[in-house]
């Protein structure tokens, strides 16, 4: 038996492991020639027509949200909800209403979409109405910010500004940013409809003031009066902002004359 050099041994047992013949050649199914075995790519998520709507919304493209709402169920309430918020935003009224119907037809309990179906009155001043269907909706949402303070919005454009005042305040106990980041649509849409809005402003700037938030009670103070709020010469006395008669910014307010808008 003749001995080998071990580093002989090792030497052949890697070529028998990286597939060479006898002949010195290399089979195919050994070939090292630097490539990776080919990958199965993951199917990528099919987004649904919900999500692809509402990224459609998050970017103000109303119409093609619609168009995405409406590939999914026509007997999903939420989409029909959401292709009435789109037309709503688009103010085809017709349409978000239509559409807010079919959402409660097929979910009577949906308070979003009634308390959605109160803004559609509310904008063709049906305050009536808008009142009935936001005391509909908080019967199946009682704690629901938005819908309080819709609530208190339309009892203001009917001039029952004691009701409208302690829906508001409702309203910020449950949320005291209610009134700032509209968290709902509804919101949102139905301030855009206010008619007097200087006189609206000035009754939130009491509001916040009287809810000891100075800085924000100035804020609505001072878009009410560039909106032309007519008994400014009143303010100094009015005891709505008695606790706020003391502070320069409101002293500066009042002083100014500002740029109605």
């Amino acid at each position: 038996m003749v001995n080998r050099p071990r580093s002989v041994i090792l030497a052949a047992c890697m070529s028998a492991a990286i597939g060479f013949t006898q002949t010195g050649t290399i089979t195919p199914s050994s070939m090292l020639d630097g490539t990776r075995a080919p990958q199965v790519e993951a199917p990528k998520p099919v987004l649904s027509a919900e999500t692809r709507g509402d990224i459609f919304m998050a970017r103000k493209m109303y119409r093609e949200a619609i168009e995405a709402f409406s590939e999914g169920s026509p007997k999903d309430a939420v989409l029909r909800n959401k292709i009435g918020i789109a037309n709503h935003q688009m103010m085809q009224l017709n349409a978000a209403k239509k559409y807010y119907e079919q959402a409660v037809k097929l979910k009577p309990n949906y308070s979003e979409a009634i308390n959605n179906l109160g803004t559609v009155y509310y904008a063709t001043k049906s305050y009536r109405r808008a009142v009935s269907q936001y005391k509909k909706a908080l019967k199946l949402a009682p704690d629901s910010a938005s819908i309080h303070s819709n609530l208190g919005t339309a009892y203001f454009a009917r001039n029952q500004i004691e009701l409208a005042t302690a829906e508001f305040r409702t309203a910020l106990k449950l949320d005291p940013n209610v009134f700032e980041h509209h968290s709902s649509y509804g919101v949102m849409l139905q301030e855009r409809s206010v008619q007097d809005r200087a006189k609206y402003h000035y009754w939130m700037a009491a509001l916040y003031a009287q809810e000891g938030r100075s800085d924000l009670a100035l804020q609505y103070l001072r878009k009410a009066l560039e909106e032309g709020y007519k008994e400014r010469k009143k303010l100094p006395e009015d005891p709505a902002f008695a606790s706020m008669r003391d502070l320069p910014e409101f002293k500066e307010l009042i002083a100014m004359e500002p740029r109605v808008l």
